[in-house]
């Protein structure tokens, strides 16, 4: 409940670190807790023996409640000290000393009173068990402490007159005490009797996990007793007069004359002693011996909250930088009165207790806030939580609200008859008081006692709230206004709230102008026009709206009335501010729009608002898949905080183009959910590029997926839009904003001096200045107005009945001279008083710019203070706004007027003020950088430029450039490059050479990357120009010389200009190998491999191997040396792949790919983008082997891997595709090849350039596809395109083996088109069905095990799935071969396309698949399917599943299939019924997973109501009949078979680690079917919903099957029962089984029944015969055999 506590209050004692509770600690604890969780110290060694130490060991733990809740009763003294006059000593300091120094007073004047009393109370051998506010709840117990105390007849008192002694002079000690210090008064009372002690909770070691809580007698006479009591006066239980302040004097004074000895001895009082009286009298085991106590760590559980954050000395919160203060906070009481007479024997009552209490903490740290305590007292049973009192909360009022809230609803789901709560907000007194014996953390003042009265009041089952509570929260929730009360302690009435809902929160931050929304004519055409766009998005049609004029014209106030009534119909906004420094990042305006929309979507329709920023919207997003990984990748590049390194870095060589349609991509996921949708953009400075592409593409895509979108562009001047984004301007809407008139300006005025009489006008000369100083600007207008009216400058003069200009002095006649012409002098007024230390805070401010991060400014707090004057500022001045850690001038017209006061000089200096101040910050900036995505460098930047330090300026630049280009943002990169190119020349002395080249060619790289080709290769040409001119033999840096050559070579590579990239590598890699001394450099292997690439690009691959070998040696190397890990190896095992592969070595191309994928699996999260990529070279190896089926499961995981990584645009997931359908084409599945190719061109056709070289493999695949289909005309077409992108980008002799194979294939197909147009011409036209659905070859039952036709319903439940996964295995082993699959049970089409999906990712994608019947089910009524990513669609699926029995039974040998029914047995009916003659002579057996009535009655089997045979009941009688009529063998297992091995839920787990798709989603998929499988059993028999499920499955047969044999799951259980399940049943996995003799022979013990002379066996007769031999050795045997498959068909 309180992060980051635990580690730092536990300390280990000689035993482990968890085991004894830390002293500071223990003072935050009452004695009889210590005392309770008493233990052994372990520091020395002990004289007992081993024995004897177990002994006490065990009886110390026996005095601790093992089990909670727990209850105790002792007897003993219940005293109530309470403070009075706390509130008053804080106004009369505050008077005196000023709120600062007087709330610094109060503090230390409250602490020193609390430490007297509770002194007090230890002295007299009390207990201090709680702080309640300002009051002390002490317990005396009566315990014989071993002292003889005589009465005053010399006769010694009994234990309990002796505790009463003690309650006695304690309370006349604390009297005297606090009366001769006279700051403050007491009252009190005390009672004796039995006292009942609660330990509630959770026990845990984690602090407000638990609760001690004392009631009974005692208490209840006491609150009575303290209500009675005066100031200063105390009451004792049994007296009848109270004890007063002047007896307490005189006890004192006689107590110091008698100096009494032995009470004063706090020592051995604060020691911890164990409660066992046993123990203390036992004479063997005395203290000495024992060695001392501690204190269990388990007591932590009782800590409060407050108390908890104040041992965190390590966790950075307010709480560790404070002492005690005043502070605003809200209190929350809950009065519990269900429980106000508890009895402890009712132990449901008690129970009800400790719910209680876990779920309003529970709540209470959810919201935000701090369990304050749980107590009885006079108001009977309270639970107390404060907000604010441990951190700065923004709004601890809303935080307070919504707790009640959920407080209330949760107390009426415990079915709490009577509880009523109360809220209030105010300034408390907060801090830690008392000594080191006893302290805590207390909150009090009038608000604590105002919340509890609020209680009291409160209708019974709900919550009221105080006038405060409503006023800052009513923006968020809905409140109904009760009656005036009165309280007391309160002066007269007023009025409280209740709490009703929510208000639906929406993301508009609109500024309520001075006056309200005026429209004046120049501004009506705006309006219209803006509201004409509101309405066209109403109707479905996107739109933009440009809003520009000069600065401080009402654009933002124009834009929020548009926005404000666009919310009163609906619609969300999302809005964002940019300045003119953020042209330089990308995406910059709109991270706070896509933050928004994250938070927004995150939020809609939770119950908890738990979403408070876009890292946790993210997240939430993703765990609901909402995002997938690609989202967050795209979303990253706007938003950096919530960005994935690893994921970020494998965006290399995305086209810019490409990449904005994954960003929309992504965009569009939430933006179409929270539509209708305003997006507004607003700000003083340019957008960048990448914005207004993203833009564009937004806007055109909108129609058809987020119609209802209106975006408005706000600027000063009409923006600048890139040409990428030219289609913006088509239908955008223009609204231009120009200066008031004068006549608007005097009709401005009458609104803002309240002139609504037509008969009163504006004098001219009072227009005239207006008119004049504010230049026709609303905002100047008002400002103007409101001076002259602070300064009574503005009257009404009734003879001429006009506003005019008020005479200040008789002998001026110009009286406007005394309204400033300077406007700045207006603006500036109201900061007059300000401080200089404030007034250089501003002007700080107004250079760092007109909105800025308090993150990255920090830094200045360690020199100037700057941040906490800035929070001064904002608070006391209004100067500032802040949303989470962004600050923004509140009126850009203030910060303008800032700003002009700095002469350049001083601006100047303050940047350099600024810079050195970071420079001498001890804050590591690299850190910040990662979190703010490069921010710090950049804005770092800026200050030195305007500091005019061009060096520092550079050096910056270049860092965030670097930073940029290794988070792949190419476009920032290239911007930050090309500023520190132009503060580079601005040097006075002109840097070296090698300063110069490094930001050019960095920024050629990044020209490369954005596919701006011309530009980079200006700059990369003259870039070695310079240096080849520069240079001499001996001053020549050739390792810079090389980074050019080489870095100009790569921009020719990604051009297909091989034959010039090869020139400049041939020029680089000697110069390269000459200056490298050691080899095992890996940067000389990157070179020579880039030149390899090169080669083997160009078609020579000879010489390509040759240099890959060569970095292949060089990188070994490196490995031997451990100079870099193995993984770096992968890369020249792939590059050499490969090249090998282009000369056709495929085995050695094979073996170098399962090399680097063998160290990616290692090295590398199965998601990366380097899995994928070995993933898909093994798979294309295969493929060249013949071996395409077994590279379809890996090619299928690359692109599954692509997808989540890249998205659906880019050219890597094309060219997973594009292997995929290499290897369908190699299996014979044409058409699925087909499917694929078209997708894949369809993205290559976008991402590259047009007629790119990287088209031409993917087209010639295409064209052997379309051929092998039989299309023959379309094969040609595409060669022929093949042929002309080659001579396009290669010369003559490049490549010349790929350009012979596609001429060849155009001649070839040509020959064929002419002769089939001279003899068959329709077949040109014509598919073949035999195509479609090849012909089955005949089983080979020798070499591959006997045929198994298999009827599934899969995506009813996972061991359907799991039996699939079971079949690919013992395929794989040859010891079965599944010759066709049939789904059943509707939809059965939908059933096919899984099964298609699983069994090709399992590497058996030449079973066929075919389409059953609806298996029994009703016409139009579809069962449950689960959903798998992987589930496809397939021109290969048969349309009919009978057909395809009929040809794979056919096929087989006489006598040696087996069909294995695992589903509904309509179809294996139906084929037996229309084609029994086959079935006779090929079937050698049916295996069914179900049931059958007892083997032992009858003379025939019959099928009993298992789920598979009551699909459909008729046709299970008539198979099992029929195949008893016709000798066919037939093998049942039963259920009571697979509840005799079942499995544990750990099993998919395992195989979940092994990554593979299938068994990912049937980990997943397990959840929900319990889940879905649990609301069904709960049903009553007769109900619909039930589906198919036998009467028996209900709730105890869920229980026993599933969890245990004991004990039971209510009906109205609603959470997920995932959680209870232990054990599993593996149904049709163990059918499979069935199906090999060998596997049969050994772990099954079927029945056999005999009938017409052939047996036919049932595995499972009984719950107690399950036909399981030894259910490990079977569990085993499955469990290897599933990890087997999906390792096997992943090459791990």
């Amino acid at each position: 409940s309180v992060p980051g506590h635990i580690q730092a209050t536990i300390r280990g004692n000689g035993g482990s670190a968890s085991e004894v509770m830390d002293p500071n600690a223990m003072r935050y604890l009452p004695k009889i807790l210590r005392d309770t969780y008493a233990q052994r110290q372990r520091r020395r060694p002990s004289e007992l023996g081993e024995a004897r130490l177990a002994s006490i060991d065990l009886r110390l733990r026996l005095q601790r409640p093992e089990s909670l809740p727990h209850y105790q009763d002792i007897r003993g003294s219940i005293l109530i000290l309470d403070l009075s006059g706390f509130t008053a000593l804080g106004e009369t300091l505050r008077l005196e000393l000023g709120p600062r120094d007087g709330a610094a007073e109060f503090a230390n004047t409250v602490n020193d009173t609390l430490t007297t009393m509770v002194r007090q109370v230890h002295r007299h051998w009390g207990d201090v068990l709680m702080f309640a506010g300002d009051a002390l709840i002490c317990l005396f117990e009566e315990k014989d402490y071993g002292e003889i105390v005589l009465d005053d007849e010399g006769r010694p008192l009994s234990v309990d007159q002796i505790t009463r002694r003690r309650v006695r002079d304690c309370c006349l000690s604390v009297l005297g005490k606090i009366a001769v210090e006279k700051d403050l008064t007491i009252h009190g009372g005390a009672a004796h009797g039995m006292i009942r002690c609660f330990f509630l909770g959770t026990p845990s070691k984690s602090p407000g996990s638990c609760a001690f809580i004392v009631s009974g007698h005692p208490l209840k006479q006491s609150g009575k007793l303290l209500n009675k009591a005066g100031r200063g006066e105390v009451y004792i239980d049994g007296e009848r007069l109270p004890l007063t302040d002047q007896e307490g004097v005189e006890f004192m004074r006689r107590k110091t004359r008698t100096k009494t000895n032995g009470s004063d001895n706090l020592e051995n009082q604060d020691k911890v002693m164990p409660r066992a009286t046993a123990l203390l009298t036992d004479q063997d085991c005395s203290m000495e011996l024992v060695g001392g106590f501690d204190v269990n760590a388990h007591a932590m559980a009782y800590l409060g909250t407050l108390a908890a954050r104040r041992c965190d000395q390590g966790s950075q919160n307010a709480m560790s930088m404070l002492l005690n203060e005043l502070r605003p906070v809200a209190i929350v009481f809950v009065g519990l009165h269900d429980l106000d007479d508890i009895d402890p024997r009712d132990s449901t009552l008690l129970q009800l207790m400790n719910e209680a209490f876990k779920t309003l903490s529970r709540i209470t740290h959810a919201c935000n806030g701090a369990v304050r305590d749980m107590l009885f007292d006079d108001k009977g049973c309270v639970f107390i939580s404060v907000f604010g009192a441990h951190s700065h909360e923004v709004n601890p009022c809303f935080d307070a609200t919504v707790s009640a809230m959920r407080m209330e609803s949760a107390l009426k789901d415990l079915k709490l008859k009577r509880f009523s709560l109360g809220v209030s907000f105010g300034e408390c007194f907060c801090g830690e008081v008392g000594p080191s014996m006893r302290s805590d953390y207390v909150v009090m003042g009038p608000e604590v006692n105002l919340a509890a009265r609020l209680m009291g009041k409160a209708p019974n089952r709900s919550t009221l709230v105080s006038k405060r509570i409503f006023t800052h929260s009513k923006s968020f929730i809905h409140f109904q206004k009760l009656e005036k009360i009165q309280v007391k302690g309160k002066d007269g009435f007023f009025h409280a709230y209740i709490p009703q809902t929510r208000i639906e929160r929406q993301n508009l931050e609109i500024t309520e102008p001075q006056h309200s929304f005026v429209i004046m004519p120049s501004r009506q055409n705006a309006m219209d026009s803006l509201m004409q766009v509101k309405e066209r998005a109403t109707r479905g049609i996107p739109t933009i709206a440009f809003v520009s004029g000069g600065p401080f014209l009402g654009k933002s106030r124009l834009i929020n009335e548009v926005a404000g009534r666009a919310a009163s119909d609906g619609f969300r906004i999302l809005k964002s501010f940019r300045t003119s420094l953020d042209s330089f990042t990308s995406f910059f305006p709109l991270r706070q729009i896509v933050s928004g929309a994250m938070i927004m979507c995150a939020s809609k329709g939770l119950i908890r608002d738990d979403i408070g920023n876009e890292i946790s919207a993210a997240n939430y997003l993703v765990d609901q898949n909402i995002f997938n990984k690609t989202d967050r990748v795209n979303i990253g590049s706007i938003v950096p905080t919530v960005a994935d390194a690893q994921l970020l870095s494998l965006l290399s060589g995305l086209n810019p183009k490409a990449r904005t349609r994954s960003i929309v991509d992504s965009l569009m996921k939430i933006l179409k959910l929270l539509q209708p949708l305003i997006i507004v953009l607003e700000g003083d400075g340019d957008i960048d590029p990448s914005s207004w592409s993203l833009l564009a593409e937004l806007m055109q895509r909108a129609s058809a997926e987020c119609p209802q979108i209106m975006l408005i562009v706000s600027s000063r001047d009409s923006p600048t839009i890139t040409s990428a984004a030219s289609n913006l301007r088509r239908n955008a809407i223009q609204v231009k904003l120009t200066p008031f008139e004068k006549y608007e300006t005097e009709q401005y005025l009458r609104v803002l001096l309240s002139v609504r009489s037509s008969s009163i006008t504006i004098d001219q000369r009072l227009l005239d200045v207006v008119h004049d100083r504010a230049n026709g600007c609303p905002l100047f207008i008002e400002c103007v107005v409101r001076w002259a009216v602070e300064k009574d400058m503005i009257e009404y003069v009734e003879g001429s009945k006009k506003m005019s200009l008020k005479m200040l002095d008789e002998r001026s006649d110009d009286v406007t001279a005394a309204i400033p012409r300077e406007l700045s002098n207006i603006l500036l007024a109201p900061f007059n008083k300000l401080s200089p230390p404030l007034w250089d805070a501003l002007k700080i401010a107004s250079c760092i710019g007109y909105s800025f991060d308090a993150d990255l400014y920090n830094t200045l707090n360690q020199v100037l203070d700057f941040m906490p004057k800035i929070r001064e500022l904002s608070a006391k001045y209004d100067c500032f706004g802040q949303t989470g850690s962004h600050f923004r001038w509140k009126q850009q017209a203030v910060y303008e007027a800032v700003k002009s006061l700095l002469m350049v000089n001083q601006r100047q200096k303050i940047h350099r003020m600024i810079v050195r101040a970071f420079q001498q910050s001890k804050i590591n900036h690299g850190e910040i950088d990662d979190i703010k995505g490069g921010d710090v460098r950049r804005l770092l930047g800026r200050h030195c430029a305007l500091a005019e330090d061009w060096a520092g300026a550079f050096e910056q630049y270049m860092r965030a450039g670097d930073r940029a280009k290794a988070m792949f943002n190419f476009n920032e990169a290239s911007k930050m490059y090309e500023e520190a190119i132009d503060f580079q020349a601005k040097m006075s002395e002109q840097p070296p050479l090698r300063s110069r080249m490094i930001p050019t060619i960095n920024l050629g790289t990044c020209l490369r990357e954005l596919a701006r080709y011309k530009e980079a290769e200006a700059v990369l040409t003259r870039c070695l120009n310079e240096a080849q001119s520069e240079f001499s033999d001996i001053a020549l840096d050739e390792e810079l010389y090389v980074r050019a050559l080489t870095a100009l070579a790569a921009l020719y590579q990604a051009q297909s200009k091989y034959d010039a990239a090869r020139k400049l590598f041939e020029r680089a890699v000697p110069i390269a190998r000459n200056i490298q001394e050691s080899r095992s450099s890996l940067w000389l292997a990157g070179n020579i491999a880039g030149y390899a690439e090169t080669l083997r690009k160009s078609g020579d691959l000879p010489q390509a191997e040759r240099h890959h070998r060569e970095a292949l040696e060089i990188r070994t190397r490196a490995v031997e040396e451990k100079s870099c890990t193995e993984l770096e190896l992968a890369v020249s095992y792939t590059q050499l792949g490969c090249t090998l592969a282009g000369m056709r070595q495929y085995k050695e191309a094979h073996e170098q790919h399962h090399n680097a994928l063998g160290l990616r699996y290692r090295y590398l999260d199965f998601s990366h983008g380097l899995v994928s990529e070995s993933l898909n070279y093994c798979a294309e190896s295969l493929c060249a082997l013949g071996r395409g089926g077994e590279g379809i499961p890996l090619a299928l995981h690359a692109v599954e891997i692509r997808k989540l990584i890249f998205g659906t645009s880019h050219p890597a997931y094309a060219h997973a595709l594009s292997v995929l359908a290499s290897c369908y084409h190699a299996v014979g599945r044409y058409f699925d090849a087909c499917d694929c190719l078209e997708k894949c061109l369809e993205i290559c056709e976008v991402a590259f350039q047009k007629n790119h070289a990287n088209i031409i493999p993917n087209l010639m695949n295409y064209g052997n596809v379309l051929c092998s289909t039989g299309d023959l005309l379309k094969a040609r077409k595409v060669y022929q395109r093949a042929i002309k992108i080659h001579q396009l980008n290669f010369k003559e002799g490049q490549q010349a083996r790929q350009l012979e194979k596609c001429k060849t294939e155009v001649d070839d197909l040509t020959e064929k088109i002419e002769e089939l147009e001279s003899s068959a011409p329709h077949i040109l036209n014509e598919i073949p069905d035999s195509l479609v659905q090849k012909h089955l070859a005949p089983a080979d039952v020798e070499t591959q095990g006997p045929p198994v036709v298999v009827f599934t319903d899969i995506g009813r439940d996972v061991d359907d799935e799991l039996a699939l996964v079971m079949l690919s295995a013992l395929k794989r082993k040859h010891l079965l071969n599944p010759i066709a699959v049939i789904t059943t049970l509707s939809p059965e089409r939908e059933r096919a396309h899984l099964a298609r999906g699983s069994m090709d990712a399992m590497g058996m994608p030449d079973v066929p698949v075919g389409i059953g019947s609806c298996g029994g089910v009703a016409d139009g009524v579809d069962l449950d399917i689960y959903g798998a990513d992987y589930s496809r669609s397939s021109p290969c699926i048969f349309e009919s599943g009978i057909e395809l029995v009929y040809r794979a039974i056919e096929s087989v040998p006489p006598k040696s299939a087996v069909l294995l029914c695992i589903a509904s047995l309509s179809d294996a009916a139906t084929f037996i019924r229309e084609h029994e003659d086959l079935f006779t002579s090929k079937v050698k057996e049916v295996v069914l997973m179900g049931g059958v009535v007892s083997t032992e009655s009858g003379e025939c089997l019959i099928p009993d109501s298992a789920y598979n045979n009551n699909c459909d009941i008729s046709s299970a009688r008539f198979l099992y009949k029929r195949c008893q009529e016709l000798g066919v063998p037939t093998a049942t297992l039963s259920r009571w078979a697979a509840y005799g091995c079942p499995i544990p839920k750990k099993l998919l787990d395992d195989i979940a680690k092994t990554e593979h798709m299938v068994a990912t989603n049937i980990r997943s998929v397990s959840k929900l079917s319990m889940d879905q499988l649990w609301n069904k059993v709960i049903l009553h028999p007769s109900d619909p919903r039930r589906e198919k499920l036998p009467d028996r499955c209900d709730a105890s047969w869920f229980c026993r099957t599933f969890m245990s044999s004991k004990g039971e799951v209510s009906k109205e259980w609603s959470s997920s029962v995932w959680t209870l399940v232990k054990k599993l049943n593996m149904y049709d996995p163990l059918a499979v089984l069935m199906c090999v003799p060998d596997y049969r022979g050994t772990h099954f013990s079927p029945k056999a029944k005999i009938v017409n002379g052939v047996s036919h066996v049932v595995v499972g007769t009984s719950e107690r015969d399950t036909g399981i031999k030894n259910r490990l050795p079977l569990y085993n045997e499955y469990a290897s055999l599933f990890l087997y498959a999906f390792q096997e068909s992943l090459h791990k």
